[in-house]
């Protein structure tokens, strides 16, 4: 299809705003503004203005005000790390925890984390839920209990196949509860490992320190597992060596250990039609050895930071829910959310005055997860924070270039600005334009980040 053919299919309320946008006198200055936020598709918007002065003159070095600016205003990205509601912005976090991940594992000097990271002891595992009654799914080589062979993306595969039996309510509630049994794990798992070692828990704190880094996924049931990468490093973090009795045999047996322990589990009372429950971890549990290469059997440090970076920027959206808060159950019907996940919101809905303490209203979109999606211990590797400082820091470093005071200390000059919020988002016509920037930053991204990624396996297969 041409692009005449193209333009003649829009609306013409969206064609017009779209020339009217196009053909404004900033419209290179709006296009270089949507380019630097990484092609945001909801920017937030800011007036206001800002001062450089020598701190010891006083002389002005640089002036900025918004008021030179198209509309008057700057537009910086939202950073919102849901994909389903920014996909630039969601890239950038998900090269982010790709990073933080993959430090964890094969080291980074500017993070002081050294490459002999590699030689401790490091597994990839996956804690499950528990089963909340059966549900449609592929079983290898067989067909579904309901007697179909469901193909891959058939809709009904992680739905259940007794609406009337399934424990929604549970399912909710070990959503809402499983950031308490993380916790409980990891308690347990340094105990494991404290007594697999034939020390004790101040001991071991002596000699090993336990480091994890990890990201939640959505099952199609639209129950929460956890994808971990757990390491045994020295005392004083990655930089040091661990112990001679730590190896991966040791994490392996201690991981199975910790999830199977009586301890590891968390209770919630009974309450009103509710029963009392205790949720434990699910009967599927993989531990995998991570290698610096592959040798056919174990997965890479590669493959590992891409996956747990994948799933760093979604959350149930493929379950089929809302990626926002919802006001009430009538939204679900006008959204056309699929029956199964519908009845987990409603099961929260529901459940929300029986447990006020756990929000589960408030949560409901998320099918009760309250959580963080990506979380890791302290000295695992580097911080998002960190991460995005150093970003910040070199921005900072082309715009003082830019503005011809490279050559100024920073600590030498003084910045004076005041900044309001003024809103947020594209017109539609703005929107249109700035997905199709996006989508060539996108592409550009993409081969950078492949590039990068395919030197990383070289690095790994050369160490």
């Amino acid at each position: 299809m041409t692009h005449s053919a193209l333009l003649a299919d829009l609306d013409p309320g969206l064609l017009g705003d779209m020339l009217k946008v196009a053909g404004a006198p900033g419209y290179a200055r709006w296009e270089d503004q949507v380019r630097r936020t990484g092609g945001c598709s909801d920017p937030i918007h800011i007036t206001g203005w800002s001062v450089t002065k020598d701190k010891t003159s006083g002389e002005i070095l640089h002036r900025y005000s918004t008021g030179d600016e198209p509309g008057a205003r700057l537009r910086i990205a939202c950073g919102n790390r849901r994909a389903s509601r920014c996909p630039a912005c969601a890239w950038t976090y998900s090269g982010d925890t790709y990073h933080l991940i993959r430090a964890g594992l094969a080291g980074d000097d500017r993070r002081d984390i050294p490459a002999t990271v590699r030689e401790h002891p490091r597994v990839f595992a996956t804690l499950t839920a528990p089963s909340f009654g059966p549900v449609h799914n592929r079983p290898a080589g067989r067909p579904c209990r309901c007697g179909k062979h469901h193909q891959e993306h058939d809709a009904e595969l992680g739905t259940a196949l007794d609406l009337s039996t399934y424990d929604y309510a549970g399912a909710a509630l070990f959503n809402n509860h499983v950031g308490q049994l993380w916790q409980r794990f990891t308690t347990r798992l340094r105990r494991e490992i404290a007594a697999y070692a034939g020390l004790t828990q101040r001991a071991l704190k002596e000699s090993a320190r336990i480091s994890y880094g990890k990201v939640a996924e959505f099952q199609k049931r639209g129950a929460i597992h956890f994808h971990v990468v757990i390491r045994i490093d020295g005392p004083d973090g990655p930089a040091g060596p661990p112990p001679s009795w730590a190896t991966t045999a040791v994490l392996d047996h201690s991981i199975r250990a910790a999830v199977s322990h009586t301890y590891t589990s968390v209770s919630v009372p009974a309450a009103a039609d509710q029963p009392a429950r205790i949720f434990r971890w699910g009967t599927q549990l993989d531990i995998r050895p991570i290698k610096a290469f592959g040798d056919g059997s174990d997965i890479t440090e590669q493959a590992v930071a891409s996956y747990v970076a994948k799933y760093a920027t979604k959350a149930a959206e493929n379950t089929g829910t809302l990626d926002r808060r919802i006001g009430n159950r009538e939204v679900l019907v006008l959204l056309d959310v699929p029956d199964h996940t519908a009845r987990l919101i409603g099961a929260c809905l529901d459940l929300d005055p029986l447990y006020p303490d756990r929000r589960l209203a408030a949560w409901s979109h998320m099918l009760g997860f309250r959580g963080h999606f990506s979380t890791k211990s302290r000295q695992y590797s580097t911080t998002l924070g960190a991460l995005r400082q150093t970003r910040a820091d070199y921005r900072a470093a082309q715009e003082r270039e830019a503005r011809g005071l490279d050559d100024v200390e920073p600590d030498t000059v003084l910045v004076l600005a005041s900044w309001q919020y003024a809103g947020h988002g594209h017109t539609p016509g703005e929107f249109v334009l700035a997905a199709t920037i996006a989508r060539d930053i996108q592409l550009n991204r993409q081969t950078a980040r492949e590039a990068l990624h395919e030197r990383h396996a070289l690095e790994g297969a050369a160490s």
